[in-house]
């Protein structure tokens, strides 16, 4: 099988400077595994990686769609293969980094997905319920589902309940199965975390950076674009809250708590996604003197 790098874990654990370092150990490509840094323009409340910060390690999946377009796990895994077959035809390792779990396992696993079209009158009537609804709706039937999917990810949510409705199973029980399935190839998975209130602290950093960089000015720029509220380019943590303040529904104070509260839950649920990854090596930032370097000697004496 050929070989495969993940390096994965919550946000802002070092993801991407640790896959910029080992690929230019092992002569690597990078391919991101993140549902926002892939449009244009969408670069601080994404905190996406600058040119200068690839090193010149080339990077793929990321600045490639317009805000308008929409994007999912089944479009990410065409593109991630498309790239890694042009990345193996150069003769180089492709090393998938990110930390939505879903997006990483399908490459992994090779998954296969359901239609997409799905019922439009079925749709429709849940496109009528607010947050709250829809997600009462789905702990009545996939209680499981609601563990890895947050009340705010609409589009995901009323996808679990459009399964639900076309096939009378759980698409948490779909979703173990195709897990279940064999890696399709030979695959270094690392997982990167820390402790606890050390990880909290560097998130709520992040978002005051993310804050006095012009997180603000930013979404105003794609909201005056005429980029729609529920596109999913909007559904991203920070460019929601930051959307809402503009239309007068919180103030900037509250929108910031929010994304820093959520932004604390989601990476909850990374990590307990993949614990989930029976093959995962986890390497912990805080037992560490120099972090770097230790995430780095870890990763080499894992490979092949």
């Amino acid at each position: 099988m050929e070989k495969l790098v993940i390096i994965a874990g919550p946000t802002a654990t070092g993801k991407s400077d640790a896959a910029v370092s080992l690929a230019k150990k092992i002569g690597g490509e990078v391919i991101s595994a993140d549902s926002v840094q892939v449009y244009k323009g969408l670069d601080i409340g994404s905190a996406k990686i600058t040119p200068k910060e690839m090193q010149g390690v080339p990077h793929h999946l990321i600045d490639v769609l317009e805000p308008e377009e929409p994007f999912n796990i089944a479009v990410f895994q065409k593109m991630a293969k498309e790239a890694m077959k042009g990345i193996y035809e150069r003769g180089n390792i492709p090393i998938i980094c990110g930390g939505t779990g879903f997006y990483i396992q399908s490459v992994l696993y090779d998954i296969e997905f359901t239609s997409e079209d799905g019922d439009h009158g079925y749709r429709h009537e849940l496109e009528k319920k607010t947050p709250s609804e829809l997600y009462e709706m789905l702990k009545e039937i996939d209680p499981l589902s609601c563990e890895s999917i947050h009340e705010n990810n609409i589009k995901r949510v009323i996808r679990a309940l459009e399964f639900y409705h076309e096939t009378g199973r759980p698409i948490s029980g779909h979703n173990a199965e195709q897990r279940a399935r064999k890696p399709a190839y030979d695959a270094r998975f690392f997982v990167l975390t820390d402790e606890r209130s050390a990880l909290y602290e560097r998130i709520d950093r992040r978002v005051d950076k993310m804050m006095e960089a012009g997180l603000v000015d930013e979404v105003r720029a794609l909201k005056e674009r005429g980029v729609p509220r529920m596109s999913t380019a909007m559904q991203g943590l920070g460019y929601k809250e930051i959307y809402d303040h503009l239309l007068g529904e919180c103030t900037l104070d509250e929108a910031v708590y929010t994304i820093k509260r959520d932004s604390r839950h989601f990476a909850k649920r990374q990590i307990t996604w993949f614990k989930r990854e029976s093959s995962a090596i986890w390497i912990d930032r805080s037992s560490f003197a120099d972090p770097a370097v230790g995430i780095m000697t870890v990763m080499l004496s894992n490979l092949w």
